[in-house]
């Protein structure tokens, strides 16, 4: 027979209330004793009392559950990023109940709303688009987020993203170095601002190397369907510029699907430079020389958690939220 907390209250003599408090959490905070408590506790303990995580969480208003929203589970950076607020959540107690956009900016807008109904304490998003009237509501009702991988400069939030105009800047002068002049700039997603300022440190580098930026190297790829739209962009650009001597890839699938492109068109690809932001451990096998931006996802992950946990917990201002950066100087290879 299952056991509730009007049960446990009769048997013990206590009241609902001081069951639940105690269930909750929170009995020290509501001045119940330890000795009431540990009654209570070892009582539900014995007795095997499985709470009502639903009605708690309406009581309460807290559920002990954190909303992530990613573009796709399924690229290899999201689901690496997933799993690491999944471990630093649960280091307080939290689940995650966990959302895939599918790069869809209403399917987003969609899920952030289910998931404020279903008494998340906190979202972490990683928005596909510019989703901002929905994020400037969350501010207005003070309902704690944290944005991850990209951020809107308009808009005041808290959020965890890497430097992408140093990040850049670095990688193509690591191929200027080797005497590259010749980089093709194979990017996407130029909407996003994180995309925006990768693009700006690729040409920052050749600016202050004094090489031209050369229209024709600057290939942007349509994100739907990229692994054959990077098809035409690359024998494009091999047809336009045949003594191109690098390539600088604003993310990981794009390196990837270029790396692919080569083996099957058998051009060797140690002719070229490469570089690229995030790494997929394939590319030790695939392209062991390339330079690549290793993104410290744990750092991110554990940033990003701890600082919605202190948003859930002190409900900040606007002009208290908290952008941090990460520099990845010490994280190339």
């Amino acid at each position: 027979m299952k056991v509730t907390i009007k049960d446990i209250a009769k048997d013990l003599k206590v009241s609902k209330t001081t069951v639940s408090f105690v269930l909750s959490g929170i009995g020290t905070s509501k001045g119940i004793s330890a000795s009431t408590q540990k009654k209570i506790l070892a009582y539900v303990e014995e007795k095997g009392y499985q709470p009502n995580l639903l009605a708690r969480s309406l009581y309460t208003g807290i559920s002990n559950t954190i909303g992530v929203i990613v573009p796709s589970i399924g690229d290899i950076f999201y689901a690496e990023l997933v799993k690491e607020f999944e471990v630093e959540a649960k280091k307080s107690g939290y689940i995650l109940t966990i959302c895939s956009s599918e790069r869809d900016v209403l399917q987003e807008v969609k899920m952030i709303r289910m998931l404020k109904t279903k008494q998340v304490d906190g979202l972490i998003l990683a928005p596909t688009e510019y989703c901002g009237q929905e994020l400037k509501s969350l501010l207005k009702e003070n309902f704690p987020f944290v944005l991850v991988d990209r951020y809107y400069p308009d808009i005041k939030t808290n959020y965890v993203v890497i430097d992408d105009v140093e990040t850049s800047f670095v990688l193509v002068n690591k191929l200027i170095g080797q005497g590259k002049k010749k980089i093709a700039l194979i990017t996407t997603d130029t909407h996003i601002t994180a995309i925006t300022l990768r693009n700006e440190g690729y040409k920052k580098a050749l600016k202050e190397a004094k090489i031209p930026f050369d229209e024709n190297l600057y290939c942007e790829v349509k994100r739907n369907d990229y692994a054959n739209n990077i098809i035409e962009v690359l024998d494009n650009i091999l047809e336009k510029v045949p003594d191109i001597d690098g390539f600088y890839f604003t993310t990981h699938y794009l390196a990837l699907e270029t790396i692919l492109y080569f083996i099957k068109k058998n051009i060797p690809i140690s002719q070229y430079g490469l570089a690229c932001i995030h790494r997929n451990p394939i590319f030790d096998t695939l392209a062991p020389t390339m330079y690549v931006a290793r993104i410290p996802l744990d750092e991110m992950g554990r940033k990003a958690v701890n600082i919605l946990l202190n948003e859930m917990n002190n409900k900040t201002e606007i002009e208290d939220k908290i952008g941090y950066e990460i520099s990845l100087s010490n994280a190339l290879n």
